[in-house]
């Protein structure tokens, strides 16, 4: 791992991340204005730094926020009442991007995937057939309740074939881990405290033109969560309201090492971490709720012995191992654990909580 410092094993949770050393370190800076000199050096170098790492020439907007932040001011800003938008289902996370969009007055509609299945090109293909034509398609990426990675590829081919939808892609999970195509997307967000091995407190969205010119037409209300805003007080060197400061320390610091790890090393490694997790999981005998061809390589989730209660199971990998794996949500609570390997997490400290995991089981 680059820098070749420890980092603590105990938090296996998909988000918030352990914390490398330097990035840690990075946040006991004195604290600047946001609105002077250093700011302004300091967002160039973000802005920067994330072009760099993602072969982009379009900087993010930083948004003080969750990525469920981020995830309503890209409907905010990109739709108006009204407007038919057609989302994947699938997972508690792509079911709340439906749910934002309800909260906004807009016509949803749901493809129905089933949770832990990953969302079929084909029939997202038929539904985009079907009247109205979405304005809008809402996509997830990593499904971070299930573990599933849906083909974005092959469903923004799809909507790109069958209709002028805006693509909207939920990358929260999966942004700076895996591979994603930022540019074939007309808009894509993620959260500091994700792959990015961040603390929480900051979300990014990119836009495409296609989405500046929507962006443009939109009516729905957006003050605080106005790119244009953001887009305007960055051109200046500072940022329309006060950012976590320390966090964007952080995030410089956080960059600097991914680009000296390198993008595809760092690609790699969370898959080689995936690939762990899947491994050991099932060599303790528990089912993968995703098929190992539809796995993202930020979380594996598997089902639970019926005769082990996850709160007593989580209780004793804390007390006594240390160890934080998360549960299941919505209609999975109860029934999954969840264990995350993103951001600076190396096979290694996958193995450490697996060995704690089984050493749980069998005492079960």
């Amino acid at each position: 791992m680059t820098g070749g410092a420890p980092i603590p094993p105990g938090l296996h949770v998909p988000g918030p991340t352990p914390l490398h050393p330097e990035v840690a370190a990075a946040m006991a800076q004195p604290l600047i204005s946001y609105r002077g000199p250093e700011a302004r050096a300091l967002l160039g170098r973000i802005g920067e730094g994330f072009c760099d790492y993602l072969g982009t020439e379009r900087p993010p907007v930083l948004l003080t926020a969750s990525g469920t932040g981020a995830m309503e001011a890209t409907l905010a800003n990109l739709l108006s009442p009204g407007d038919p938008v057609l989302g994947i289902g699938g997972g508690q996370f792509a079911e709340r991007f439906l749910g934002l969009a309800e909260a906004f007055g807009l016509e949803t509609r749901s493809l129905g995937t089933p949770w832990g299945s990953a969302a079929d090109p084909e029939r997202l293909r038929a539904a985009l057939r079907t009247r109205p034509e979405p304005r809008a398609v809402l996509l997830t990426h990593s499904e971070t309740s299930t573990g599933v990675l849906h083909p974005l590829p092959d469903l923004i081919r799809v909507v790109r074939e069958e209709s002028d939808a805006l693509v909207l892609v939920d990358a929260v999970s999966s942004l700076g881990a895996m591979p994603v195509a930022v540019g074939s997307c007309d808009a894509v967000f993620t959260a500091s405290q994700k792959a990015w091995g961040l603390p929480p407190g900051m979300a990014m969205a990119w836009t495409s033109e296609r989405a500046a010119a929507a962006e443009r037409s939109a009516r729905l209300p957006r003050f605080y969560w106005s790119f244009s805003r953001y887009r305007d007080a960055l051109a200046r060197g500072s940022m329309p309201f006060t950012p976590a400061v320390p966090v964007l320390f952080a995030m410089e610091a956080g960059l600097r090492l991914m680009l000296r790890e390198g993008r595809d090393a760092v690609f790699r490694r969370h898959a080689e971490a995936a690939a762990a997790a899947r491994g050991r999981l099932q060599a303790m005998g528990l089912r993968l709720v995703a098929d190992e061809e539809n796995a993202t390589s930020t979380v594996t989730a598997a089902w639970l012995p019926r005769e082990v209660a996850w709160p007593e199971l989580a209780r004793t990998l804390r007390e006594r191992h240390g160890v934080v794996l998360a549960g299941g949500l919505g209609q999975l609570q109860g029934k999954i654990l969840r264990l995350g390997h993103l951001g600076w997490t190396t096979p290694g400290d996958v193995h450490r909580a697996a060995d704690a995991l089984e050493t749980c089981l069998r005492g079960a």
